[in-house]
């Protein structure tokens, strides 16, 4: 239970519903236990009248008009109370299973939340298939634990306290016989619990391995049926789920010894009580109702003892998977939100021997890197593949912190702003450029408290994407489909420039954003970029020389380091990488245009 004491909080919340529908349970058992002793009482009435009866048709017809009216009192005695106890049953279920439900959208919400915190070194160490799995499948089988679970042992509880107590009142001897297999019965359940919350354990990590499968199969189709990988990516999806299969068959069978046994020994009671309660008739220490009586209560107290086993499987699975809910849950990120800075940025940004290492692969992305960039300039950070470029966008947007050094943002480190607020003064666009599965509208508009058509449009033309939008048949109202699978690699990279456009921010971050645009296309945009950028900080990180837009400072990255920086002129005039990139480029253009013509 260790596990599940994280819901503390939530049954705190609903304590006072919790407290009403423990308080249903126990007027619903108090009224069901009742059942049998009317039941033995009828039994008793008549057995007696009986016995009274005699040989004259006058007394027997008296004893038969009045066993006739008692009896009928005993019957709706038995309908008042069997009515009320199928009333406070039902506010029962409406309590506990409501608050279930309600935990459960808070539960989903708190891990929601909390994995919008987590920072990038989080994602890249866990996969998309598990996150999903531990939010819907483990939140299910916690809500099993707070609803049915929860309910069913209350409701245990509380009827084998009152069968027990009626039972002592009517004959301590015959009651002891009725618990009898109750040993047998508690050792059954510690011995296979264990068993069973190891089992359940591995059954939802082997299920989170199949979601993760087959998100990745059908986020990668075009991949999959590009290289005409079907069957053999199907042989491994059915290598997977035989494997989940047969460790859910041997959690079936442990679950399939409890029911079994649990019939069996209440069986058992049954046949002590009938025995033992026929010696006592016969002896006549009980009469025949208290009889009846016996054998109604061990009667109720079948399905509660039957449902035994399923409870705690319940709550072995539960505490399974709260376990893995709570790995996550426990994780902190690395980039604490512990500033409060809110204040307007105006885009002085200062790089101070800044050093960063990767925490999940140990790789030493950038190495003793300074640099000043003053409010409104322009700067290009070049390099090859693994230099290091993309690294100063994810440390200046803070989805890492520095090893070393100091990142400043006018004069003050980037950990004294709220984390929020930094962020949402920065444009920024991503290298693996992203979608959703909305509107062109609501994906340009993203970065907007609210949506705004007209926005959307404007800006989307100043990313070069407008006249595109508009010969859609639906225009910008128009779904892209899941991350965008529905336009090419140049449309998405132009929504994604017009989504950090709109959001007008002092300081935009473009991380090789024209990598899938054709030349012209590319020309264009450099020269809306070239007028969009008066007076904004501007950091544009490409394997490319934009020749269209001005830089007042050109980064050079190699191996983690600057291994060059100036205008465009000076760097040429070193006749070192730059030059080199420059007129490989300069070459591939030529190529390109001779082709064409």
């Amino acid at each position: 239970m260790k596990e599940l004491w994280h819901l503390k909080k939530y049954f705190s919340k609903y304590k006072w519903r919790v407290l009403g529908g423990v308080l249903f349970v126990i007027c619903a058992n108090a009224l069901n236990s009742l059942t049998p002793l009317i039941t033995g009482s009828a039994v008793s009435l008549i057995s007696k009248t009986l016995e009274q009866a005699s040989t004259s048709d006058e007394v027997r017809e008296t004893l038969k008009n009045s066993i006739g009216k008692d009896v009928f009192l005993l019957f709706l005695k038995y309908l008042a109370v069997a009515l009320l106890a199928g009333g406070f049953t039902f506010l029962m279920r409406q309590s506990i299973i409501v608050v279930s439900r309600l935990m459960e959208y808070d539960l989903k919400a708190e891990i929601y939340d909390h994995y919008q915190r987590l920072d990038l070194a989080f994602y890249r160490k866990n996969n998309t298939g598990d996150l999903m799995n531990r939010i819907t499948e483990d939140v299910s089988r916690v809500r099993m634990f707070i609803g049915p679970a929860v309910m069913y042992s209350i409701n245990l509880f509380f009827t084998i306290f009152f069968c027990i107590t009626y039972m002592l009142s009517l004959d301590k001897q015959l009651t002891l016989y009725v618990l009898i297999p109750l040993p047998f019965l508690s050792f059954l359940i510690y011995f296979l619990n264990e068993k069973i919350e190891s089992s359940s354990t591995h059954i939802q990590y082997k299920l989170s391995d199949l979601t993760t499968n087959a998100q990745e199969t059908f986020s990668g189709i075009r991949v999959v049926q590009a290289y005409s990988r079907e069957a053999e990516m199907l042989r491994h999806f059915e290598a997977e789920c035989e494997e989940y299969k047969q460790r859910q068959l041997k959690l079936a069978r442990l679950d399939a010894i409890y029911f079994p046994v649990m019939t069996f020994l209440v069986g058992v009671s049954i046949v002590v009580v009938i025995y033992a309660g026929g010696l006592h008739v016969g002896a006549r220490k009980i009469d025949v109702g208290v009889l009846t009586s016996f054998l109604g209560f061990v009667n109720m107290l079948m399905w509660p003892v039957s449902s035994l086993g399923w409870t705690a499987s319940l709550i072995q699975r539960a505490a399974a998977s709260q376990k893995r809910i709570n790995e996550f849950l426990h994780q902190q990120p690395s980039v604490k939100d512990e500033g409060a800075l809110t204040e307007k940025i105006k885009g002085e940004i200062v790089f101070d021997k800044v050093s960063f290492t990767y925490p999940d692969t140990g790789i030493e992305a950038l190495k003793s890197v300074s640099f000043h960039i003053k409010p409104g300039q322009r700067i290009a950070v070049i390099g090859k593949t693994g230099s290091g470029k993309t690294t100063i966008a994810d440390l200046l947007m803070r989805m890492y912190d520095v090893t070393s050094g100091v990142i400043t943002v006018d004069g003050k480190s980037l950990n004294q702003y709220k984390l929020g607020e930094l962020r949402r003064q920065m444009g920024f666009v991503p290298q693996d450029v992203f979608l959703f599965s909305e509107t062109i509208s609501d994906n340009i508009s993203f970065g907007l408290p609210e949506e705004d058509y007209n926005k959307s449009v404007q800006f989307a033309h100043m990313a070069s994407i407008g006249k595109e939008i508009e010969e859609f048949p639906e225009k910008y109202d128009t779904m892209v489909g899941e991350r965008g699978v529905t336009l090419s690699g140049g449309q998405k990279q132009r929504i994604s420039i017009a989504r950090a456009l709109i959001k007008e921010p002092n300081v935009l971050l473009l991380d090789d954003s024209l990598s899938a645009v054709d030349a012209a296309t590319e020309k264009q945009i450099q020269q809306n970029l070239d007028d969009l950028l008066q007076n904004k900080t501007a950091i544009i990180i490409t394997h490319r020389i934009f020749s269209l837009i001005h830089f007042d400072n050109i980064l050079v990255l190699e191996d983690g380091k600057i291994a060059e920086q100036g205008t465009h002129e000076q760097l040429l005039a070193k006749r070192g990488i730059y030059t080199e990139i420059y007129e490989k480029q300069q070459l591939e253009t030529r190529n390109e245009a001779f082709s064409t013509s």
